[in-house]
């Protein structure tokens, strides 16, 4: 890289970084997930807003070279690495065993329902969606429903964390669901991308090679990592510089689980992700190493992913109303009837019912990170990639407010069950 285009790539992620930071706190100060905020302020940076105000400004500082582009990808690829890695740190197993079957039911029937509602609306509506050559229509209607059944595992925490809920029984049966959705919406993604090789001979001969891949992938990592990479933590806490030997170990662990799920045709976020599960309880024991961890990726690498993706597309002229309607509709009504249901099979009352549906419903970080697999991999457009944004944005928006409303703070769980 020669130096005019350092200087230009040094401008940019400056700029990422201050306008991320800058949306981010606008959007604490109104009691909402920094990422909305990134979001906007990236859509405010990019084409949309500023590329129209100031054409020329824009092209000259965002509209450059291969070479800058490139760079630039890499890092904001890197920061969500440990993004993901982050996330799995967060989710705790434990929490699955201490809910039972109410949290199976709520994750499970949560995921599967909006799946075969997104699924559902490509094929009953085909003439909404102008699917890309190369990718067949089973492939992409499955990359609809993994969108729609994804749930914000860290929006969800926040908003359990504002409502007083979070260390309460019921924080602990909403979070345990959310991880049951994470883990199938994640594993499903990864089928799912690798429907898209060229190679691949049909999507059901894939899809089926995929899963077996998946399953294989999970327990080799969790295996790997509970009889290598723990003890190694643990030995590393004693012998290397804290925390930074200790950090070093785990960004080591980290990037070989990147490589190893991309190696393996599912997608280089999967294996971060698996692997801050898999650590997650030796790393609650150094909680001080898992908050230098988090910070260092809050602070730089996640606000200039989420600006990059308001960069991505310009957000007036890819804004399909229909497509828009038919991804919201679909996917809330889908969510809140689904997971309502089964909370109230569970043992819970209407409203409290209720008010889980509609905080499971938050898309969040993770919805806007799906769309942006999509749109990178080919295989949705400008336009579905905004409504799946739009998506993200406003169930996140709302669903704070909402169980706000339909909960009083620390209220007690039923002991109901399946």
């Amino acid at each position: 890289m020669i130096g005019e285009d350092f200087v230009r790539l040094a401008l940019q992620l400056a700029i990422m970084l201050a306008c991320g930071v800058v949306g981010g706190a606008c959007m604490r100060r109104l009691h909402q997930p920094a990422v909305l905020g990134e979001m906007l302020g990236g859509i405010l940076l990019g084409p949309t807003v500023f590329g129209w105000l100031w054409p020329a400004v824009y092209a000259e500082t965002f509209v450059n070279g291969d070479s800058v582009a490139a760079v630039r990808g890499v890092v904001v690829q890197l920061g969500m690495l440990f993004f993901l890695l982050g996330v799995g740190l967060e989710i705790d197993l434990k929490e699955l065993r201490r809910s039972g079957l109410a949290a199976i039911a709520i994750g499970v029937t949560g995921s599967l329902v909006p799946l075969a509602a997104g699924m559902g609306i490509v094929y009953l509506v085909p003439g909404l969606w102008t699917i890309p050559s190369g990718v067949s229509r089973e492939s992409y209607a499955l990359f609809i429903g993994v969108c729609m059944a994804n749930t914000a595992n860290p929006v969800l925490a926040r908003i359990l964390t504002d409502v007083g809920l979070f260390k309460e029984r019921l924080g602990g049966l909403v979070m345990a669901a959310a991880i049951i959705d994470d883990i199938i919406g994640w594993s499903l993604l990864a089928i799912v991308l690798a429907g898209f090789k060229p190679t691949a001979a049909s999507v059901a001969s894939a899809a089926t090679l995929q899963v077996a891949v998946v399953i294989v992938f999970i327990a080799i990592t969790l295996l790997m990592t509970r009889c290598v990479v723990s003890p190694l933590l643990r030995v590393a806490r004693q012998c290397l510089p804290w925390p930074t030997g200790y950090l070093s170990l785990i960004v080591v662990a980290m990037l070989l689980a990147a490589a190893s799920s991309e190696y393996c045709g599912i997608h280089a976020f999967f294996g971060p992700l698996m692997l801050g599960i898999a650590i997650s309880p030796s790393m609650r024991e150094q909680r001080e190493a898992h908050a230098v961890l988090e910070q260092f990726a809050l602070s730089f690498f996640v606000p200039i992913y989420f600006v990059s993706m308001g960069l991505a597309t310009n957000f007036a002229t890819h804004f399909q109303p229909p497509i828009v309607l038919a991804i919201l509709a679909t996917a809330c009504f889908s969510k809140i009837v689904a997971c309502s249901g089964a909370a109230r099979l569970s043992g819970l009352d209407r409203r409290t019912s209720l008010a889980v549906a509609c905080g499971m419903n938050a898309r969040g970080a993770m919805g806007v990170l799906l769309a942006g697999i999509g749109m990178e991999n080919g295989i949705v457009d400008q336009g579905v990639y905004v409504a799946l944004v739009v998506l993200s944005l406003v169930t996140s928006l709302v669903a704070g407010p909402l169980m706000q409303w339909l909960l009083p703070r620390r209220l007690p769980v039923p002991t109901g069950s399946l």
